[in-house]
């Protein structure tokens, strides 16, 4: 136990460290070959972790793909303006409707999607309309929670989601219907509580007139109108996917490379350009830190979560529902959701989980929202924290938890009373 702690605490602190430009994907897959050198994981169970993440990472690199090839066309510069004209001016009509486009873009393209591509859009626009420090400050840091919040609707939302759906064999369709509620009450839930602590920082009057027109950031009139029809047929393709037990992957992953070559067709996009700018150590992040996870399953630390898991259930359905999405929650703020909904998931399944299937998505609830509490609880925090340094914007720790400890508990609760 103690081998398998240290070693993941090591990877987590270069994860998080990143000295001389080290990568996290690269410091994960190191610490995946010392796991298996040092007997912490066996080859075997590398084939277990591939075969639990492989459609969830290739998944991922669809959207990621999928949601670049829409940048480049300018959907997602279209949109925010759009959604900015829509406020009339006024600022906090502004903050909402920005959430409400995180909110889409994370249920569609990912909680990581959001941070990569809408968060530096977002942070250009508030620039042009010449905000305040504080302001922006407020509407990036609703945006990047808002990206976790609302990642719950749809099994593609977040990798959390794929990685249990497959774990469970839960249908797209069972899945849509089991969190449809609970993710609005997150998204109504974030929106509100977000509006209270920044009220004080949000423009009453913002000068939208300022930016241009939404048409003309359209770089492409042809594949932005395809890709609406495209994006239809894509999540029709996700159900009839379902009906036929069809890996998600093979529609997003398969669905996005269509994609590519259309706008390669239409002189859109370079392919070679697109394939190599996407996040490939997202990917090796993924596989590498859940071998590394692993090793703390083997040495018992599923035994110790089931245990508590178990003890919940014996105070009754809400009780447990409540606590085991709290304990994701805490977890997943401590050691990253990416790990923690692996484990989580193998502690469910073993105390047993027929009978008490809100457990599976209780845990999704505060895999998704718990890491908010802290910079290192998601991949989508640590890439927004990036791409945001990337602009010249420092968020510290000591800044963002003092929103993520205030704003989370009561959103993440409120979304847990949707599963009762």
């Amino acid at each position: 136990m103690a081998l398998a702690f240290g070693l993941f605490l090591v990877t987590l602190l270069f994860i998080i460290w990143q000295p001389k430009g080290l990568q996290i994907g690269t410091t994960a897959v190191v610490g995946a070959v010392v796991a298996l050198v040092i007997g912490v994981v066996s080859f075997e169970d590398v084939l277990t972790v591939t075969g639990i993440v492989w459609d969830a990472t290739l998944s991922f690199i669809g959207i990621i793909i999928l949601s670049m090839v829409l940048d480049e066309i300018g959907f997602f510069e279209w949109a925010a303006i759009k959604m900015a004209k829509l406020s009339g001016g006024s600022g906090n009509k502004l903050f909402v409707y920005i959430l409400l486009l995180g909110a889409f873009v994370a249920a569609l393209f990912a909680n990581d999607g959001a941070a990569l591509i809408l968060t530096p859009i977002v942070l250009a626009k508030m620039k042009y309309l010449k905000m305040k420090p504080l302001a922006i400050f407020a509407f990036l840091m609703a945006g990047g929670f808002i990206g976790d919040s609302a990642s719950n609707p749809l099994v593609i939302s977040n990798l959390t989601n794929i990685v249990t759906a497959g774990y469970f064999h839960i249908g797209f369709m069972e899945y849509m219907k089991n969190m449809f509620l609970p993710n609005i009450l997150s998204i109504l839930a974030s929106i509100a509580i977000l509006f209270i602590y920044f009220r004080k920082d949000i423009p009453l009057q913002v000068d939208v007139n300022a930016l241009p027109e939404a048409s003309s950031v359209i770089k492409n009139q042809t594949m932005f109108k395809l890709s609406w029809v495209f994006l239809g047929l894509l999540m029709l393709g996700y159900f009839i996917g379902d009906a036929y037990h069809l890996p998600i992957s093979l529609f997003a992953l398969g669905g996005a490379i269509i994609f590519l070559l259309i706008a390669n067709h239409y002189k859109a996009v370079k392919p070679i350009m697109t394939i190599k700018a996407a996040p490939w150590q997202v990917v090796w992040f993924s596989i590498g830190l859940y071998v590394v996870v692993y090793g703390l399953k083997n040495a018992g630390l599923t035994d110790i979560i089931a245990s508590w898991v178990a003890l919940l259930m014996h105070q009754g359905d809400t009780i447990a529902i409540i606590g085991t999405g709290f304990l994701s929650a805490v977890i997943s703020s401590v050691m990253n959701n990416m790990p923690t909904i692996m484990i989580m998931d193998i502690a469910i399944d073993k105390v047993g989980y027929v009978g008490n299937e809100a457990l599976v998505y209780a845990n999704i609830l505060g895999s998704n929202l718990g890491p908010k509490m802290t910079p290192i609880g998601s991949l989508a925090t640590l890439l927004w924290l990036h791409v945001l340094a990337q602009k010249g914007v420092k968020i510290g720790w000591g800044e963002y938890m003092k929103v993520g400890l205030v704003v989370t508990p009561p959103v993440l609760f409120v979304a847990l009373l949707g599963l009762l």
